[in-house]
């Protein structure tokens, strides 16, 4: 690799669309450079589809041998200036990774905890309407498979389990909304999931929130997501000199993606350390 290319393309992060590619791979991309100067980045990282493999239901993710490993090494790396980005809860979370916890903007932006040693906040998102979210809690029962989540903050219908369910689910969805034109709600289509949740937040005013407190503050956020829901970050990474990665597909505005997420856990341990390699 040309070192005086990366250079350059360190340099003129602000500017996503003129870095190159397609033909170098986020697996290959300046890991090694980045490694050395992880000092001046935060690293923030979706988790279902991204971290982790997606699996049928969402109690059934697993976190991979050597991945806390990894987070923790970057963690430290960044002196505490790496977050996951997600839309299950800090609690959601805590219980995937126990007995590790790490920083985190979780409900879509609708909580967070900065540091480890920090209490978990809530930002500006109020909790979503207990009448409407029975409502919404019935569609479950359109179909066998259909499962429930409630996040708190929002309400998840997964349906990978029922596929054929993803048009009434959509209906059912519509039917309530234009019964209350006036509920300040969102849907959030994802893979396999149709998420609803209050509008007026996403991850995107997490991440913007997030980047205004220590240690993130004055950083340079490296962000890598897969869905749809990730689509308003990597939207404001040029705002801050930031990288955007996409996994699974190119998303518009990106700098490159990854093909699945063990080529994100394989490319992390190199950033956190350039002699290992992620076990899978």
């Amino acid at each position: 690799m040309n070192q005086d290319l990366v250079d350059q393309d360190l340099a003129e992060v602000p500017l996503q669309q003129d870095i190159p590619s397609p033909d170098r791979k986020p697996s290959k991309w300046a890991a090694s450079e980045l490694a050395g100067r992880l000092d001046e980045f935060a690293v923030l990282l979706d988790i279902d589809g991204t971290l982790l493999d997606l699996a049928p239901t969402p109690r059934e993710v697993w976190v991979p041998p050597g991945l806390a490993t990894t987070l923790n090494r970057l963690l430290e790396k960044t002196s505490g200036a790496l977050a996951l980005v997600s839309g299950r809860s800090l609690n959601d979370i805590d219980l995937i990774f126990a007995p590790e916890q790490f920083p985190a903007v979780g409900g879509h932006g609708a909580e967070m905890r900065i540091s480890l040693d920090s209490e978990a906040v809530a930002t500006h998102a109020p909790p979503m309407d207990k009448e409407l979210k029975r409502r919404l809690a019935a569609i479950a029962k359109l179909s066998p498979g259909i499962l429930l989540e409630d996040k708190g903050y929002s309400l998840a219908l997964h349906y990978r389990l029922a596929p054929h369910a993803e048009k009434a689910i959509y209906e059912a969805v519509s039917l309530i909304r234009a019964d209350l034109p006036n509920a300040p709600i969102e849907v959030l289509p994802g893979k396999c999931v149709c998420e609803i949740k209050h509008s007026g937040f996403n991850k995107a005013s997490g991440v913007i929130e997030l980047m205004t407190r220590e240690p993130f503050k004055g950083r340079r956020p490296i962000f890598i997501g897969d869905d749809v829901t990730d689509e308003s970050v990597f939207a404001i990474m040029p705002d801050f000199g930031g990288l955007a990665f996409s996994v699974g597909r190119r998303a518009q505005g990106v700098a490159d993606h990854f093909d699945e997420p063990r080529d994100v856990r394989d490319w992390l341990a190199r950033l956190s350390d350039g002699d290992v390699a992620a076990e899978r």
